[in-house]
């Protein structure tokens, strides 16, 4: 398997073979480096530590830290096999490859039902003031509570979403860059997974 962080730089567009638009997701990938190998005599289980954007500033880092200067660490169980101190680039990936994201969404905060899971609100007839987008009732008369699971207002968003099988449409070997066929979560900035 292959593995890489990137941070997500924006959406564009660009034109395939045929002329025909396609929206990309334009990331800065890598270069990531090796920071430990995990063996299951050790550790319990077979994985690679791998690190992202290296933090400068001397004060920034604690002592804790020695050997993984590194803002952003991640583990790779299914990795190909490596040494500690490789460098992976964005020339692992070739141009149709299909990947795997993984990242935190955009968080909404706290929203009603209707943003939340779809409701299409309550009828728009005489009587129902301020209750066209109320979730309406929540039971029945027995039992005499909320059943556990049911979908109600709340906190949307921010969440670990993976997004499966996106075509990488181009990489920039020079500039680090991928672009990716489709959308992937977060805002501009958020930490990506790219796996094969």
């Amino acid at each position: 398997m292959k593995f890489i962080l990137g941070k997500k730089i924006e959406m564009s567009q660009m034109f395939d073979q045929k002329g025909n638009i396609i929206p990309v997701t334009l990331i800065a990938a890598g270069p990531c480096v090796v920071l430990q190998k995990k063996t299951k005599a050790k550790e319990g289980y077979d994985a690679f530590q791998i690190g992202f954007v290296k933090i400068e500033k001397k004060n920034k880092i604690k002592k804790s830290m020695k050997g993984k200067e590194y803002r952003h660490i991640k583990e790779a169980r299914d990795m190909t096999e490596s040494n500690v101190g490789d460098e992976i680039t964005v020339a692992a990936f070739t141009e149709g490859d299909k990947v795997n994201v993984i990242a935190t969404s955009k968080g909404k905060g706290f929203q009603g039902g209707v943003k939340r899971h779809g409701f299409h609100g309550r009828n728009a007839s005489h009587g129902m003031k301020h209750e066209a987008r109320t979730i309406g009732s929540i039971g029945q008369r027995f039992p005499q509570h909320t059943i556990k699971g049911r979908k109600m207002p709340g906190r949307m968003g921010f969440e670990r979403v993976t997004v499966k099988n996106l075509k990488i449409a181009k990489i920039d070997a020079a500039n680090n860059m991928i672009a990716l066929q489709g959308a992937v979560p977060g805002h501009r900035g958020t930490l990506l997974e790219i796996r094969s």
